[in-house]
């Protein structure tokens, strides 16, 4: 089932006529498939089908999967739509298209039924019936005291409503919630901290917006670590596998550029000592030993950094501490690597002192890389900047530049 769905999203991906394409798949498959593509396919297939197309698909989808629909299409086109659907269906749209689609309020869904907690069973079976005749669907339902949540009442202790004297407040579970506004990354915490649980959104004012269920949170999370390895890499995060060359060429160009840019200061840094590499053509071969090892420490240093950051545990103000402790990672780990080197260059060349050269390059890069793989993310990060997806280039810049010019002028002060 899996590869038969990857099949047909590349094949929707490819096609000149999406919509088609997708309209050709049986309603079963086309939630599925819809939501499993990257945003910019999603925008193709809606813009190859008519209005009265989008139509009928959103009419087949709960609230909040037909507000993420809604939310591709331009104003005109939304209008149109949604003045065609059934008024509840509209309403409850309408009002999930107010809030941002990467805060709590654009994650929930409108799914639930609030009681009171001197409420007994036989009103809540009450209104479960009422919504779910209305809905199609089961809602959750939370117990309040006023304005205050007081949890959720699962739904399998509805078959007490029977037992006049059972209270309902003996039978709830907790219900984390979460203001409307919070960003998704926070209600992505709230939810790590309550696994189990339903996440309840509150308004402005603490009464009930919505209710987060784990599907929806499960798919945010996948989202967000994608979108935290195409930041540690360069890449745009609305980039997918299944965009063709020339989109991919589009988003990617620019970093390629300004890395070339870099490439071209380091070269100028080693063209300083091309008398020195040719006299010694031995050091052409561990000079991307000392810059990889320089670039892949920094780029460890900038991950811790990066997440501390993120975290709210450290800030450039505050990060003299953590600038040292990397600083003293990297000359040891430096001091680790370089005598490995070392040994090995002076046997298999029979020079002690090339032997030293490197060891002594090596250990000088890592305190470099540790020195800045700490100070850029927090420099730009006081800047305003991003230090996941700009930082990268300084650090490797600097371990890159600064290690060759070590390395190829201690070579020239102690083997010329």
């Amino acid at each position: 089932m899996q590869e038969f769905t990857i099949d047909v999203q590349q094949q929707i991906a490819a096609s000149e006529t999406p919509g088609a394409e997708f309209q050709a798949l049986p309603w079963t498959r086309q939630r599925v498939v819809f939501f499993q593509l990257p945003e910019s396919v999603q925008r193709d297939v809606l813009d190859d089908m008519d209005r009265q197309e989008v139509r009928r698909f959103v009419r087949r989808l709960d609230p909040d999967d037909a507000t993420d629909v809604v939310g591709l299409l331009d104003e005109d086109t939304q209008g149109a739509v949604l003045g065609q659907l059934e008024t509840d269906r509209r309403e409850r749209i309408e009002f999930l298209l107010k809030f941002s689609p990467d805060s709590a309020a654009g994650m929930m869904d409108l799914g639930y039924v609030t009681v009171d907690k001197d409420q007994g069973f036989e009103e809540v079976a009450r209104l479960v019936r009422r919504h779910e005749a209305r809905t199609g669907r089961f809602p959750t339902v939370f117990v309040t005291d006023g304005d205050e949540v007081l949890g959720e009442l699962p739904g399998h202790t509805l078959a007490l409503a029977g037992h006049g004297s059972a209270v309902i407040t003996e039978y709830l579970r907790p219900a984390p919630t979460v203001r409307y506004e919070q960003p998704d990354s926070e209600v992505i915490e709230v939810f790590r901290a309550n696994p189990q649980s339903k996440i309840v959104v509150l308004d402005e004012d603490d009464s009930i917006l919505g209710v987060i269920y784990a599907d929806d949170l499960l798919q945010a999370i996948e989202e967000e670590a994608g979108q935290t390895l195409y930041e540690f890499t360069g890449v745009d995060e609305q980039e997918s596998v299944l965009d063709g060359a020339f989109e991919k060429v589009r988003r990617r160009y620019k970093w390629l550029i300004i890395n070339l840019g870099t490439a071209f200061l380091a070269a100028a840094t080693v063209g300083l000592f091309e008398d020195t590499i040719a006299a010694l053509t031995l050091l052409a071969i561990y000079m991307p030993v000392v810059a990889g090892m320089g670039g892949n420490a920094g780029t460890q240093s900038m991950a811790v950094t990066v997440r501390g950051i993120a975290l709210e545990q450290i800030s450039l103000r505050t990060g003299r501490r953590a600038i040292g402790n990397e600083v003293l990672a990297g000359a040891v780990n430096g001091v680790i690597t370089g005598v490995i080197v070392a040994v090995i260059a002076t046997l298999f060349n029979q020079s002690p002192l090339l032997g030293l050269v490197i060891g002594i390059a090596m250990v000088l890069n890592l305190v470099i890389a540790g020195f800045f793989g700490a100070l850029v993310p927090l420099v730009l990060d006081r800047l305003g900047y991003d230090p996941a997806t700009s930082a990268t280039i300084f650090i490797t810049t600097a371990t890159d530049v600064l290690g060759f010019f070590i390395f190829l002028g201690l070579a020239q002060v102690v083997l010329l």
